[in-house]
């Protein structure tokens, strides 16, 4: 199987940390969420990953300059321009010279999907393109996907109001594509495989879907990237990890509690850092407190300081000595570049 990665975004939810890096070369557990999306792609049979790139893809290269990822062998299509979602995966295709039925990925949901299952589903059902659906409680912030018993979509409902959605299941990102697909995405210009190419396939009932109760999950804000880390110290995924780094230096007197703490860290004494993600070469200065917050690479949260309540420290940042972050960002947002 081949599959295209679609890693070309901004990451502008998870700003600052992707000032610095794109949000699919952050860390889960001490791996890139790319080398997790990946590597999960590969134990399913994916011997080829086309990285539809956009934001920063000197970033991946050179994270992996040999061509590989996780075991799997990495091509690079660099759109012009943004090109949206179906642009991305046309223009994706073309560089890489994909004509056979394929998968696609978004890059920054991290699942347990069975891959071939759903491979097996679209071939069962003879459909031109077939959509994993994973259940969640509010459907009203995703793409929501009524099928038939057939499993053939009905509609493909694009972020509908609270209260109105027709199915709690929805588009979990992991697509099966005919190469017919990309005949149907104008080349060149901005279009969404969303809004644009899944209703035109629904409207000829050649769209369908596989729902899973597999684990998912978009970590694409501060607040799911947090969970997901969680989540694999909890071992709720199939990969695990541990997290303190073999490298980090967390006092005797500090506390380290169900939290991600990345290569030579500092932890200093008296500090506290509970349900959080402090990334490779950051301190925390002695006394200070780091709660449900997350911390990127080489930055100092300074003495007596405090995050909490979701919080992120960019890359590179210094907090300064007493100052308290609730649902705060550092650097502040009126610094950020437009």
């Amino acid at each position: 199987m081949r599959a295209i990665v679609l890693v070309g975004g901004f990451g502008t939810r998870l700003r600052p940390l992707t000032l610095t890096l794109p949000k699919q070369m952050l860390p889960v557990v001490h791996t890139t969420m790319l080398e997790r999306v990946v590597g999960r792609l590969g134990k399913s049979g994916v011997t080829e990953v086309v990285l539809s790139l956009g934001y920063r893809p000197d970033t991946f290269v050179e994270a992996y300059p040999y061509g590989s990822c996780a075991g799997v062998t990495l091509h690079y299509a660099v759109e012009p321009e943004p090109l949206d979602t179906a642009g991305a995966l046309r223009f994706a295709a073309e560089e890489s010279g994909l004509d056979e039925r394929f998968l696609v990925v978004n890059g920054d949901v991290l699942t347990d999907l069975d891959v071939t299952e759903l491979w097996n589903h679209h071939e069962r059902c003879g459909a031109e393109a077939t959509i994993a659906l994973t259940p969640v409680d509010d459907p009203s912030r995703f793409g929501v996907v009524p099928t038939r018993d057939d499993h053939s979509v009905i509609d493909f409902v694009e972020k509908p109001e609270p209260g109105t959605a027709p199915s709690n299941n929805i588009n979990a990102g992991t697509y099966v594509m005919e190469p017919s697909v990309l005949d149907r995405i104008e080349p060149g210009r901005r279009v969404s495989v969303e809004r644009e190419v899944f209703p035109a396939l629904a409207a000829d009932r050649a769209l369908y879907a596989l729902a899973s109760d597999a684990y998912w999950l978009d970590a694409g804000t501060p607040e799911t990237l947090l969970q997901a880390n969680l989540d694999v110290l909890a071992g709720k995924r199939t990969f695990s990890g541990v997290g303190v780094h073999a490298s980090a230096r967390v006092h005797p007197d500090a506390q380290v509690i169900d939290s991600v703490i990345g290569a030579e860290v500092v932890v200093a004494a008296g500090a506290r850092v509970e349900r959080s993600v402090v990334l490779a070469g950051s301190t925390i200065a002695a006394g200070a407190t780091v709660l449900d917050s997350l911390v990127g690479g080489r930055s100092t949260i300074s003495e007596r300081s405090s995050l909490s309540e979701h919080s992120v420290v960019g890359f590179g940042q210094s907090v300064p000595a007493g100052t308290e972050l609730i649902d705060g960002v550092c650097p502040p947002r009126d610094s950020w570049p437009e």
